[in-house]
């Protein structure tokens, strides 16, 4: 999925140099703040949030979208399902 075609993002949430578990303690709270069926964008630079967020969404039942790795970054879109 590239950002032209991607669906309409309803909030972001930056957690560059963070490691784990942070970036996944601050989606948690941060899919708080949104409805059923919107979309959050998290931008990570750790490595090892690729396999946490695939993880955390097969557990919680959040919908992961997209995974989209950059040069020094990476970006999740997740939808949350419930």
């Amino acid at each position: 999925m590239s950002e032209e075609t991607d669906p309409a993002i309803d909030l972001s949430l930056d957690v560059k140099g963070l490691n784990c578990p942070l970036p996944i303690l601050k989606t948690k709270k941060a899919l708080q703040q949104v409805n059923v069926g919107n979309i959050l964008e998290v931008l990570t630079t750790d490595p090892g949030s690729v396999p946490d967020f695939n993880a955390f969404c097969r557990q919680t039942g959040h919908e992961l979208i997209d995974t989209i790795e950059q040069k020094t970054s990476f970006r999740f879109l997740i939808r949350k399902t419930k």
